[in-house]
This record gives C-alpha cells, structure tokens and sequence, in this order.
C-alpha cells in the first residue's frame, strides 16, 4: 500500500511537469482511501504559498469539514519545507512519508526538524522512503533548466 501511494504522490509531481512547476506531489490518505492530492502549482497561481503539501491539505480539511486531520497520512515526494512541515504540524496529520530528503531547506530532520521537535505541542512521524523516482523527477527537472 506504501508504495502506491507514493506511487500516486509521482503521478502528481509529474502533473506538475507539464505547468513549468518544480515537480513535487502529495496525496493525503486517510483510512486506506486518498481523500486529497496535489502537486506544486507556485508559479502557475503566482502564490509563494501554492506548495503541493498546502494545497493538498486545504483539499483534505475541505473533504473532512475540519482542521483537524488527525488519523490522516501525508505522502510526499520531496521533504517539505518549514511553511508545509509548519502546515503538517498545524492540521495534525499523524504520519509523513517522504520519497527523498531536500538537503537545501528541509524541515523533516535533513537541515531542521520542524516535524519531531520536542518543544513543539504536536509530533507527526516521518517515514523516510528514498525513492529514486523521485530524485531523478527532481533531479532531471533542474538539470533540464540549466
């Protein structure tokens, strides 16, 4: 199960790919089911805030009626940032898997943990999964612009 949805959490980066988007996705589960999927859409929304975990929640805490996204998993292809960990935090989902770490502004313990941070009132769990699909989509993606 672990893997498709991490599956799925792709297919969305690469959706992403046809909007000039740094190709990021996330899918939000929640009782085995995606109740939510998203991928970046910063530049085509011209929002700083418009990150593939963000909108993915929105999408979620609309489905469920509420904030509160507690008993809901989040799949995601590359760490997520401190705004989207921040956001993770904030609506309570319970586990993260992440398909590869983002060494330049990481906030799920590669250059902070925003996530698992003891002084914080909430703890999610990290699953890490290092996909390879996932580093070549962003890795490709990067090399192409250049």
């Amino acid at each position: 199960m672990i893997k498709d949805f991490m599956h799925e959490s792709l297919e969305e980066a690469k959706r992403s790919l046809f909007l000039n988007e740094v190709p990021v996705g996330a899918v939000i589960v929640k009782d085995n089911k995606i109740i939510a999927r998203a991928h970046n859409l910063r530049e085509t929304l011209q929002d700083a805030t418009a990150h593939a975990e963000i909108l993915a929640i929105k999408k979620a805490c609309d489905l469920l009626g509420t904030w509160r996204l507690t008993g809901c998993d989040m799949y995601v292809t590359l760490e997520p940032c401190p705004m989207c960990a921040g956001a993770i935090l904030q609506s309570r989902i319970s586990k993260l898997y992440i398909g590869i770490f983002d060494p330049s502004v990481g906030a799920c313990g590669s250059v902070i943990n925003l996530i698992q941070n003891d002084a914080l009132n909430h703890w999610t769990e990290i699953n890490w999964l290092y996909n390879a699909e996932c580093g070549n989509l962003l890795t490709n993606f990067f090399k192409d612009k250049r």
